[in-house]
C-alpha cells in the first residue's frame, strides 16, 4: 500500500468473479437443515409442557397446581423450576458442547461437526420419546443440547464460507429459515398429538425430533468441505478445485490468494482462544458477545419456548393455545423470507433497526393489553376479540424479530472473524447464545409470576437498548468478503482505534490491481 496508508471508500470491498451455482445452493440448503433440529426443539418443548398427560406423568405437582389451586393467579400457574429445567437443560448442554465443537470444526472440518451434532440429537430424541422418568428426560435433553451446540457452531460458518460475498446474507439466513420451519412443524405436530387418545401424544412429539436429526446426519455425509476449511487443513489443490466449482468460473485466483493469506496467518496462531482477546480483535469479540446476548433479551424465546403455556396462562383453552402457537410459527416462517430477500440489498443495519422499533412497540402494546385485562392480580378472562388483539400484536412482534434479530443474530457473528480465530469466535457466539437462552428459559415462568405484565415492558426496555447499540456501534457488513472484513472495523468511527495499519492486510494481487487502477493509491 502506498506509504502504508489505507484509504477506505466505504464500498463493497473486492468483488470476486462468479455467481451462485446450483451446487452451492443445494449444499447450503442441506447444511441449513441443521437449523431444523434447533427450531424443532424450541417449538416442541412448550407444547409438550402444556399437555396434561405429560404433566401428570412427570410433573404431577405442576398439574395439581394448575387444576386444583384456587389461590394461584393466571401468572403463576406453571411456575416450577423442575419443569423449566426440562426445557433449559438442553441449552446448558449446548453451551458446553460449543467449546468442544470449536476444536472439531477447526481440525476436522465443518461437515463432521454437523454429523456429530445430528447423531447426538438423534439419540436424544429416542431417549425422550421412550422416557419413563424425569432422569431419562433430562439425559435425552442433554444429548439434544450437544447436537444443537455442534450444529449451531458449524452450520453458520459453513454457509458464510460457501456463499459468494454478495449473497452471503441470503444463504446464511436459510439457517434461520430452517429454525422457523422447525418451530412451525413442532407447533403443528403438538396441535394434533395433543388430541391422541390415551395420553401418549407427547411421546410422538418428542420422538419425531429424530426426523430433522436424520436429515442433517445423512445430509452431512454428502456435503463437501468449504475451501476455507480445506486450505486451513493443508489441502490447497482440493480447495482450488472446490472454489472453482462453487463459483462456476476458472477466475478464482484473487479469492484463492485471499484464502491462502488468511490460512498462513491462521497456521501461525497456535492458541486461537488466546489470540481472540488481543486488542485488534476487540471489535469482533465485543460484537459477537453482545449480539447473541441481546438476541435472547428481545424476549422472543418467551414466545417460542412457552407459546402454548403463555397463551393458556392468558386464558386460552388447550386447543386455542396450541393453535395460537401454530399461527405465530407460521408468521415466523413467512417473515424470515423478508430477511432472505432483502438482507443483501438493504443491508444488516436497516433490518436490525426497523425490527427493533417494531418489537419495542409491540411489547409495550401487549404488556398494556394484558395489564388492562388481568392487572396485578391475574384474575380475568379474555374474550375472543380481545384475545385476537393480543395474538395479532404478538404476531407483529414475531415478524419483526424474524426479519431482523432472528437471522442476523447468526449471520453477523459468523461473517466478521478472520479465519485464524473464526471457529473460536463462533464458539463464543453459540455459547453466549445458549447461556442466555438457558437463563431465560429457566427464569421465564418465575419472572412471569413475579413481574406479571411488567415482563413485557422489561424485555421492551432491552430492545430499546440494543437498537441504540446497533445504531451507534454496528458497521454495515453486506457485500464485504470475509477475509477483508478488517477494513470495515478500520473505517468505523469507534472501532477504528483498535485496528492499526499493520493489522490490515490485503493480498498482493488485489493491492497491485487497486494501485494500478487508482494511480498508486491503494483503495479498497
Amino acid at each position: 500500500m502506498a506509504g502504508g496508508a489505507i484509504v477506505y471508500t466505504g464500498g463493497k470491498g473486492s468483488q470476486y468473479p462468479g455467481n451462485i451455482t446450483m451446487f452451492v445452493f443445494l449444499t447450503c440448503f442441506v447444511a441449513a437443515t441443521g437449523g431444523l433440529i434447533f427450531g424443532y426443539d424450541i417449538g416442541i418443548s412448550g407444547g409438550v409442557t402444556s399437555m396434561d398427560s405429560f404433566l401428570r406423568k412427570f410433573f404431577p405437582k405442576v398439574y395439581r397446581k394448575e387444576k386444583e389451586a384456587t389461590d394461584t393467579t393466571q401468572y403463576c400457574k406453571f411456575d416450577s423450576q423442575l419443569l423449566t429445567t426440562f426445557t433449559s437443560s438442553l441449552y446448558l448442554a449446548a453451551l458446553i458442547a460449543s467449546f468442544f465443537a470449536s476444536t472439531v470444526t477447526r481440525s476436522l472440518g465443518r461437515k463432521w461437526s454437523m454429523l456429530g451434532g445430528g447423531f447426538s440429537f438423534l439419540v436424544g430424541a429416542a431417549l425422550n420419546g421412550a422416557a419413563e422418568n424425569v432422569a431419562m428426560l433430562i439425559i435425552g435433553r442433554i444429548l439434544l443440547g450437544i447436537g444443537v451446540g455442534f450444529a449451531n457452531q458449524s452450520v453458520p460458518l459453513y454457509l458464510s464460507e460457501m456463499a459468494p460475498a454478495k449473497l452471503r446474507g441470503m444463504l446464511n439466513n436459510c439457517f434461520q429459515l430452517m429454525i422457523t420451519i422447525g418451530i412451525l412443524a413442532a407447533s403443528v405436530i403438538n396441535y394434533f398429538t395433543a388430541k391422541i387418545k390415551g395420553g401418549w401424544g407427547w411421546r410422538v412429539s418428542l420422538a419425531l425430533a429424530a426426523v430433522p436429526a436424520v436429515i442433517i446426519t445423512a445430509g452431512s455425509l454428502f456435503l463437501p468441505d468449504t475451501p476455507n476449511s480445506l486450505i486451513e487443513r493443508g489441502h490447497e489443490e482440493k480447495a482450488r478445485a472446490m472454489l472453482r466449482r462453487i463459483r462456476g468460473t476458472d477466475d478464482i485466483d484473487d479469492e484463492l490468494a485471499d484464502l491462502k493469506a488468511a490460512s498462513e496467518e491462521s497456521r501461525s496462531v497456535n492458541h486461537p482462544w488466546r489470540n481472540i482477546i488481543k486488542r485488534r480483535y476487540r471489535p469482533q469479540l465485543i460484537i459477537t458477545i453482545l449480539i447473541p446476548f441481546f438476541q435472547q433479551l428481545t424476549g422472543i424465546n418467551v414466545i417460542m419456548f412457552y407459546a402454548p403455556v403463555l397463551f393458556k396462562t392468558l386464558g386460552f383453552g388447550n386447543d386455542a393455545s396450541l393453535m395460537s402457537a401454530v399461527i405465530t410459527g407460521l408468521v415466523n416462517v413467512l417473515a424470515t423470507f423478508v430477511s432472505i430477500f432483502t438482507v443483501d440489498r438493504l443491508g444488516r443495519r436497516i433490518l436490525f433497526l426497523q425490527g427493533g422499533i417494531q418489537m419495542l412497540l409491540c411489547q409495550v402494546v401487549v404488556g398494556t393489553l394484558i395489564a388492562i385485562k388481568f392487572g396485578t392480580s391475574g384474575d380475568g378472562e379474555l374474550s375472543r376479540t380481545y384475545a385476537g388483539f393480543v395474538v395479532a400484536f404478538i404476531c407483529i412482534y414475531v415478524a419483526g424479530f424474524a426479519w431482523s434479530w432472528g437471522p442476523l443474530g447468526w449471520l453477523v457473528p459468523s461473517e466478521i472473524f478472520p479465519l485464524e480465530i473464526r471457529s473460536a469466535g463462533q464458539s463464543i457466539n453459540v455459547s453466549v447464545n445458549m447461556l442466555f437462552t438457558f437463563a431465560i428459559a429457566q427464569a421465564f415462568l418465575s419472572l412471569l409470576c413475579k413481574f406479571k405484565f411488567g415482563l413485557f415492558y422489561f424485555f421492551g426496555g432491552w430492545v430499546l437498548i440494543m437498537t441504540c447499540f446497533i445504531a451507534f456501534f454496528l458497521p454495515e457488513t453486506k457485500g464485504i468478503p470475509i477475509e477483508e472484513m478488517v477494513l470495515v472495523w478500520k473505517a468505523h468511527w469507534f472501532w477504528g482505534r483498535f485496528v492499526s495499519d499493520e493489522d490490515v492486510h490485503v493480498p498482493s494481487k488485489l493491492e497491485m490491481a487497486n494501485e494500478k487502477k487508482n494511480g498508486g493509491a491503494a483503495v479498497v
